[in-house]
């Protein structure tokens, strides 16, 4: 192996703050009241997020996992319902709907966008499905149209997973202009981050009120008796978290622009590696964030795969394996159906099968660098998976 091709310079650091989230803490601090019902924060955060997304009702929560929790309750999804989920995905997306007692049904993805395919979620609706969760894979839309008709001729709700979708738009509009509910994840590599948090678009405010009253242990703000309207949690999220992601929704914009105008050129360079297919694009969705810099090895082991990435972070880009399907992880068999196998998943979903052994990605702070360093990124690419 080469040991000559590797970085020049350091790629830019995640997360990314300064001044404004300093202030923002020390804002915060200086109220005097830290949770949400007391101060300040969380309530500016969720109309500026709102307004970011073209909604006019968002709801922040604990975490990305809680925000796609909520949202699936306040649909009314709990046990004996179904809920479709794209087969590759972070599990939260079917753990979501495991943990309120429904069955997650896991369907193939698009081969090349990584996005759920909608044609085999029109061929798994059934009697029982409640939801249909799309998640826009690394930043890429799903086929919006195609769901969105589907949606409204079986009467079949979408909760799109946006986890990866923070500024995304499709057809020029955005995730909260499309007239579902939305959940968003700040964990800390999110594209917006306070290391956790989360948040909830709704599309009216009667579906907004639920959310809250839910997420607020069954109380709504006006309640000093204790009477816990209905069932619930503690999923409200905190002043100081509030106060940083206010700072880090201002510096989102410019962000996606540095990353629309580099993934270009480094999915061209990639392109031109022997084996190397990166992750196309559905120029629909005309306003991507780049959560991931996703690409494939078609014919890759995930031995050789792992190696590959270690070897990728030696040389200083942040690389990782890319998820695996959700029904090939133990958490999934938990709480799945039991008329389910691993074996007839696998055969509804040979493109997740592939992903799972094929794919990796790029953190998206790599997209921040420079245009050189694009350069750089595909020559280490190309000289480890030579000499691998």
């Amino acid at each position: 192996m080469s040991n000559d091709v590797r970085l020049g310079s350091e790629l830019p650091a995640w997360p990314q703050y300064g001044d404004e989230e300093r202030e923002g803490l020390i804002r915060a601090l200086d109220q005097g009241q830290w949770w949400r019902i007391g101060g300040g924060e969380v309530d500016a955060f969720e109309a500026e997020f709102a307004a970011a997304h073209g909604s006019e009702h968002a709801l922040a929560v604990t975490n990305g996992t809680h925000a796609l929790e909520l949202a699936l309750e306040v649909l009314g999804i709990g046990a004996g319902t179904e809920v479709i989920v794209p087969a590759f995905t972070f599990i939260s997306s079917s753990q979501a709907a495991q943990r309120l007692g429904a069955v997650a049904v896991p369907v193939d993805v698009d081969p090349d966008t990584y996005c759920i395919d909608p044609s085999a979620v029109e061929a798994a609706i059934g009697p029982r499905t409640r939801a249909i969760m799309p998640v826009h894979m690394a930043g890429q839309m799903c086929d919006m149209d195609a769901l969105g008709k589907l949606s409204a001729d079986s009467g079949v709700p979408l909760i799109q997973d946006a986890a990866h979708a923070h500024g995304a738009q499709w057809r020029g509009k955005k995730v909260g202009e499309l007239g579902s509910v939305a959940a968003f994840s700040f964990q800390n590599g999110k594209l917006m981050t306070a290391g956790e948090g989360g948040a909830v678009l709704f599309p009216d405010a009667e579906m907004y009120e639920r959310g809250f009253v839910r997420h607020s242990c069954g109380r709504p703000p006006s309640d000093r008796g204790y009477f816990h309207r209905t069932s619930g949690s503690n999923f409200r999220l905190n002043e100081f978290s509030a106060s940083v992601l206010r700072a880090q929704l201002g510096r989102l914009e410019d962000q996606i622009t540095t990353r629309e105008q580099r993934w270009p050129v480094l999915s061209r360079l990639l392109a031109e590696i022997p084996g190397v297919v990166p992750q196309s694009r559905d120029d629909r969705g005309d306003r991507n964030p780049h959560y991931m810099a996703m690409f494939r090895v078609p014919g890759l082991t995930e031995e050789r795969r792992a190696k590959i990435v270690d070897l990728l972070i030696e040389r200083g880009v942040p690389a990782f394996v890319a998820f695996r399907a959700v029904y090939r992880t133990d958490a999934f068999w938990e709480m799945a159906a039991p008329d389910l196998t691993v074996d007839e998943l696998a055969r509804r979903c040979p493109h997740s099968e592939a992903l799972t052994r094929d794919c990796l990605w790029l953190h998206h702070r790599v997209l921040l660098g420079s245009e050189e360093q694009m350069h750089e990124v595909a020559a280490i690419v190309a000289d480890v998976l030579a000499s691998s």
